[in-house]
């Protein structure tokens, strides 16, 4: 199974719902942790003022952090691989990062004309 880690900046809650404005960046990248979950991902999410010792126990995550600061965050791991850094990524960039076919891109068509539509396309 695929493990997405998020290591977030400090902040009250991850959704982007909390506070008197909403981050709407913050809510579509919680609605796309949920998409992953749901096509079989791991998500483990870690917020450094509630779960700094997440962030000591992953060498990477410690080295920039130690190196930019929090300003290296947010980082996004794919098993333990950093994919993204200083920003979350967007559910096609991540999808293309887990090894998935990017959320649009048009799937491929078995072509054995075995659907029954004919030879040569299949629906």
């Amino acid at each position: 199974m695929t493990t997405i880690k998020v290591f977030d900046p400090p902040m009250c809650c991850s959704t982007g719902v909390c506070g008197p404005e909403v981050d709407t960046r913050l809510a579509q990248f919680a609605a796309d942790l949920a998409w992953f979950s749901g096509q079989g991902f791991k998500i483990e999410r870690y917020n450094l003022s509630q779960q700094p010792e997440m962030f000591v126990r992953h060498a990477a995550v410690l080295e920039a952090v130690n190196a930019g600061s929090t300003k290296a965050l947010p980082i996004v791991m794919v098993d333990d691989q950093v994919v993204s850094q200083r920003g979350y990524p967007s559910r096609d960039q991540l999808a293309a990062k887990a090894g998935l076919v990017p959320v649009g891109a048009p799937l491929p068509m078995a072509r054995s004309g075995g659907c029954g539509c004919g030879p040569e396309d299949c629906c």
